[in-house]
């Protein structure tokens, strides 16, 4: 199957023994074994064997086996997902309504624990393709040399936050591994990291938590230190969130700063022609009265990140109901509000959004190297 799978031209279930013809199986395989013992009804026998161990547990005895003979070390490892999209229905099963002893259901929830099937279903897509189902890859590969050492596969809309601490745990539970686990954003929340206790840690912080822009912003020049990884520096803080101690390392890529500085630049003026044009929407418009109007363009001006409405000026506009123009002495039946200012930028903002530029944050559990 693997040398079909990595195959240029892989070979459809039916044609599997054609595929082996004029191919060294007695040597790649072992003795005796001929093209035509490798037709479909044998590997749909495989196939069922493979289902019933079990795909993580299959993919993790093969990379044991492999990271003992050729020496990988394991000081670290990283975990991540991968959505692969696929073509096609895939229509759910429906299932049986027909009545069952309680003998049998209990049955059946054991073996469903062990063996229940994935869903290809629509979830958050890493390829940009939500119009397509899918099914996602967890897996775990070394820091030396990125060899992979767990695999398991879930269902397309499983979220990465509810799952990657139960694979670090499994893993753990397959490897003799006292190393350091390393994984994205999705692992950094208050549940998973109580539930990290024991295991090593390090992950990023995402910038939506409550104290994350401060520490990024507050840092003095002093305080960097030149990172070993050129054009890089980092700056310590010690943290705490989810009850959990920890130290944040604050990290600034050079490169990373001049290009994402260039990118607030460009969004201010993107920014500034789309505001420019729905203050002039809203000038056109008439209100009832003047604290209507004040509502209106607060709103408007509170909407907008870079940009700010001042300036503000209110005109009395006089409404008669008559046809035909009225006299100087005609008093108007109601009078409506028309509004305009000026669009200014806010310097502290952008300035925040500059200074904040290329840098982002590490946590981790561990205080000494």
């Amino acid at each position: 199957m693997i040398l079909n799978g990595l195959g240029f031209l892989s070979a459809p279930l039916y044609l599997f023994e054609e595929f082996f013809v004029g191919k060294a199986t007695e040597h790649l395989i072992g003795t005796g074994v001929l093209p035509e013992h490798l037709n479909d009804d044998k590997l749909g026998r495989e196939l069922d064997k493979y289902y019933q161990v079990g795909t993580t547990k299959l993919f993790t005895a093969i990379a044991i086996k492999a990271a003992d003979k050729f020496q990988v070390e394991m000081n670290s490892i990283h975990l991540d997902g991968s959505s692969m999209y696929v073509h096609g229905e895939y229509k759910k099963e429906v299932e049986s309504k027909k009545e069952v002893n309680q003998e049998t259901e209990v049955n059946k929830s054991e073996l469903e624990s062990e063996m229940k099937p994935i869903e290809i279903v629509h979830g958050y897509s890493r390829d940009h393709r939500p119009d397509l189902k899918q099914f996602i890859i967890d897996m775990i590969v070394t820091g030396d040399g990125d060899v992979p050492l767990y695999l398991k596969i879930d269902s397309g809309n499983i979220d990465d936050k509810s799952v990657f601490v139960e694979r670090l745990k499994e893993f753990k539970k397959q490897w003799t591994f006292e190393g350091i686990c390393v994984a994205d954003s999705a692992l950094y929340t208050a549940d998973n990291l109580e539930a990290m206790k024991g295991l090593k840690w390090i992950t990023r912080v995402p910038l939506s938590i409550k104290s994350a822009p401060n520490k990024i912003l507050n840092i003095e020049p002093k305080e960097w230190i030149d990172s070993q990884i050129s054009g890089y520096k980092i700056a310590t803080r010690e943290a705490e969130y989810g009850n959990i101690k920890q130290r944040w390392l604050i990290i600034e890529s050079e490169e990373r700063k001049k290009s994402s500085i260039k990118q607030v630049e460009k969004q201010v003026e993107k920014q500034k022609e789309k505001a420019e044009a729905s203050l002039r929407k809203l000038s056109r418009q008439e209100f009832a009265c003047q604290p209507d109007a004040k509502v209106a363009i607060e709103k408007l001006s509170n909407s907008w990140k870079y940009h700010q409405i001042k300036k503000i000026e209110y005109s009395e506009k006089p409404e008669h109901k008559k046809a035909g123009r009225p006299s100087k002495s005609t008093e108007p039946n109601q009078i409506k509000y028309q509004i305009k200012g000026q669009i200014e930028t806010r310097p502290a903002v952008i300035e925040s959004e500059k200074v904040k530029a290329g840098r982002f944050i590490l946590a981790t559990n561990i205080f000494k190297i």
